[in-house]
């Protein structure tokens, strides 16, 4: 496993595989490795010949500096986690690298990076498409390896390689939870004992959710209403949203269709911000 920090040496590493026809399977990370992260790390390594691994918090894709500076970093502990994991290269650039001095571009995604998350978190998007942008440029991957739990991400990036033409396929994988249903993710570690016992009442109210849907409700109102009503038994926990909309569109439904519906929530426990999802209505 080579860690590389240098856009231009990344570049070159990665068409010197592709000269050499090797499938090249990509998973960009923000760094704070947990299973959901590695769950995609094993898939990419079962489809493609070769690894990468970045690992890079995007300082676009914060609204709040307080937030970019308390995000964990520790790139050697991460190293550690992968180094059982047949990765083949990290690309670890500091933002000088990725970015440059008097930086002016951006990549927006217009209409679906202004809902859900885009609405609470103006710019975030922006953020997210320029560095995916720059990073498959960098990279040019067969394969990108996403999580379903950032689901408008998945959205935002699956418009932008249609939009853009990029000849990357946009794999998916399933939110990998704890015990308690929580998903996971890194800001869980920023969470008090309290908190984090309290915030498994999301994953409660999306499988309550889940379990009317199958019953037969078709009501937006009555789905969220639940979902409302379950996750306000947790005095601690502060809802900014509760959503069922198309899931490619993300445009608000009032009633479920043939088509799948996305459920997504986002939720605070003292400083921090949780976001979490469900299908509803997606054929096995």
């Amino acid at each position: 496993m080579e860690i590389i920090t240098r856009q231009q040496k990344m570049a070159s590493v990665a068409k010197k595989l592709r000269r050499e026809n090797r499938v090249l399977g990509f998973v960009p990370t923000m760094g704070a490795l947990h299973e959901g992260h590695l769950s995609l790390i094993q898939k990419a390594r079962q489809m493609t010949d070769e690894v990468i691994v970045s690992i890079f918090v995007n300082p676009t894709q914060f609204n709040e500096g307080t937030d970019f500076e308390a995000y964990p970093r520790d790139l050697t502990a991460d190293a550690e986690i992968l180094s059982p994991f047949d990765v083949d290269y990290i690309y670890a650039p500091d933002s000088s690298e990725v970015y440059g001095d008097e930086y002016s571009t951006f990549v927006t995604v217009d209409d679906i990076a202004d809902k859900l998350e885009g609405s609470s978190r103006p710019g975030h998007f922006r953020g997210v498409a320029t560095i995916v942008t720059i990073l498959f440029n960098t990279i040019r991957p067969d394969f990108a390896f996403f999580g379903q739990k950032d689901a408008q991400q998945v959205a935002v990036i699956r418009r932008l390689v249609r939009d853009l033409r990029f000849d990357t396929e946009i794999i998916v994988l399933p939110i990998v939870r704890e015990d308690s249903g929580l998903a996971r993710s890194s800001r869980n570690e920023r969470l008090s004992a309290a908190d984090r016992k309290s915030a498994a009442v999301i994953f409660r109210a999306l499988s309550a959710a889940n379990e009317m849907a199958m019953d037969g409700e078709r009501s937006a109102g009555n789905i969220t209403d639940k979902v409302r009503e379950v996750i306000e038994t947790e005095p601690s926990g502060s809802i900014d949203y509760i959503a069922l909309v198309n899931k490619e569109s993300l445009d608000p439904i009032e009633k479920i269709g043939k088509e799948p519906a996305l459920l997504a929530v986002a939720v605070r426990f003292g400083d921090i911000r949780l976001i979490d999802n469900i299908v509803l209505n997606e054929e096995e």
